[in-house]
């Protein structure tokens, strides 16, 4: 495995918080479907060079490659995008704790699933400090707090969006560690963002939602354009050469930085002041991160 792999993960999910705080919030009088076609389409664009770079590529697809690229593109991209933006859309972007909550359970879903899919042997040493990054990132978000049930009528919506949402990254992160096998990150960063976006288009065209482009303000396509830049293409970039180079475990514990960057900007930007415990959580995660991502599994 190679020792710096573990940070283009953790680079890329720390891109996905800022995502949640600062980005995503700006498209909220839009459908949700049409939020995420529009991003997976721009990136699946811009990305397009890489197609006539790699095209040759292709050949090394086989069946299991093809229907893992589908899988990813539709809990990845699709349903997993839409779940996350939807619970987010719910409780206004203000009281991310029962999202954020259920977040958490991502690494669960995904180490089992790599355990029964992908056959990987994981040392004792990784399940006592991914136990510990999960705990310390449950104290970082909430302390010696209850998480807040009380959001509004919408809050057990957004809690069992956000668990299809983690259900659904985990498993696409398993499903993208098999989808790389034959191809190139750069070829399977585009490959996944243009199946999602066929995907999504079938979405939008069957909910009929493709009218609502001409409510897309100014504002708005540069936010999508700052998101194919950051969290989007680029961060998938990131994520996909990471996760070329080390197994789908210590990847889903490395992707624990998107809490941490949430809880850190909520802290930074909007004077969410941190108690003792989640600072201590916050160190918890850290350490736990970094121990996961030096262990061997050779």
């Amino acid at each position: 495995m190679n020792k710096f792999a573990p940070l283009f993960v953790i680079i890329a999910a720390s891109f996905w918080g800022v995502d949640s705080i600062i980005l995503r919030p700006h498209l909220y009088t839009l459908p949700v479907p049409l939020v995420v076609f529009l991003e997976s389409i721009i990136v699946a664009f811009i990305l397009t060079p890489v197609l006539f770079k790699k095209y040759y590529d292709l050949k090394n697809l086989r069946v299991k490659d093809v229907l893992a690229f589908l899988g990813v593109a539709f809990f990845g991209g699709a349903l997993g995008t839409m779940a996350i933006t939807k619970a987010l859309f719910y409780v206004d972007f203000v009281n991310l704790s029962v999202v954020v909550l259920m977040q958490k359970l991502q690494p669960v879903f995904a180490l089992i699933l790599a355990s029964l899919l992908l056959k990987e042997k994981l040392p004792k040493e990784f399940f006592r400090w991914s136990a510990l990054a999960i705990i310390g990132a449950a104290l970082m978000t909430f302390g010696l707090n209850i998480p807040n049930l009380d959001s509004g009528n919408h809050t057990i919506g957004a809690a069992l969006f956000a668990l299809l949402a983690a259900f659904s990254f985990g498993f696409s992160t398993v499903l993208s560690k098999r989808a790389l096998k034959n191809v190139t990150y750069e070829l399977g960063t585009y490959l996944r963002f243009v199946t999602t976006s066929i995907i999504m288009f079938i979405v939008v065209l069957v909910v009929g939602e493709f009218s609502d482009v001409k409510n897309v303000t100014e504002t708005q396509w540069i936010i999508f354009g700052i998101i194919a830049f950051t969290s989007g293409g680029f961060a998938i970039f990131l994520y996909y050469y990471g996760l070329k180079r080390i197994s789908a475990s210590v990847a889903t514990i490395a992707e624990l930085s998107f809490p941490l960057t949430a809880i850190l900007l909520e802290y930074f930007l909007h004077d969410n002041m941190l108690d003792w415990l989640q600072w201590i959580g916050t160190i918890l995660l850290i350490y736990s991160i970094i121990r996961v991502s030096k262990l061997n599994f050779s």
